[in-house]
């Protein structure tokens, strides 16, 4: 099998592992550490890594249909879907399609990696084909084609543990999904905070969070829950 880039989402619903179709997340989390590192995504015919770094209630899979929200949500994405970011901190901006034809584009993901990158240490990681897709939508369902405005994507260990020492009461967590490129802080030109954090919740495809008064909303792919 030919070496491909590896980019990760939360497996939420149904996965499939060889030799048993159609089981449960749950149950793919109990065997993960007993089957060989291959899964593939329920209804498709591609196998994908598993990330084998993690533990087992945090089984990742690989590039494919993103399974945090029900498939009708994606499918009203269409055919291509496509983001625009303005990286406040970097003053980059990208406006990239990263998914046509019935998959990714590893060149679309490897530039949202590196724009979305830890701008106080440069370091670059894998960001969440999911995540992107929630972005998508989000934009989607607020019929907007304005860019997303960029606070905080990747965010290294070292960093994250900087930022809890620095500010006793910044809310950042120890284990913070900004680490594993599962979430991002964000707004949006042309919409309410409050529109933005609304929408958000209704797809239900993990945690969202709601800062007013530094003027953003963080979106991850994590469990569903809200603050």
């Amino acid at each position: 099998m030919a070496a491909t880039p590896s980019f990760w989402l939360r497996c939420a619903d149904r996965c499939a592992l060889p030799g048993k179709r159609g089981i449960s997340a749950q149950k793919a989390e109990l065997l993960a550490d007993r089957t060989p590192r291959l899964v593939t995504i329920s209804g498709s015919n591609e196998w994908v890594r598993v990330s084998h770094t993690l533990k087992r209630r945090d089984l990742l899979i690989g590039a494919g249909a993103a399974l945090l929200a029900p498939v009708p949500a994606w499918a009203a994405l269409g055919d291509r879907r496509s983001l625009s970011l303005d990286n406040l901190h970097t003053g980059e901006r990208l406006a990239v399609t990263y998914w046509a034809d019935g998959t990714y584009i590893p060149g679309a993901l490897a530039q949202v990696n590196t724009i979305l990158r830890d701008f106080r240490t440069g370091e670059i990681h894998p960001i969440a084909a999911g995540l992107l897709d929630v972005l998508a939508l989000l934009r989607k369902r607020l019929e907007s084609a304005e860019s997303f405005e960029v606070i905080s994507g990747y965010r290294s260990p070292a960093t994250n543990a900087r930022l809890r020492e620095a500010h006793e009461n910044s809310g950042v967590a120890s284990r913070s999904l900004h680490m594993q490129g599962m979430a991002i802080d964000i707004r949006l030109n042309g919409r309410s905070l409050s529109a933005l954090r609304d929408t958000a919740l209704s797809l239900r495809a993990g945690g969202v969070g709601y800062y007013p008064a530094s003027d953003f909303v963080h979106v991850d792919v994590g469990r569903i829950r809200r603050w």
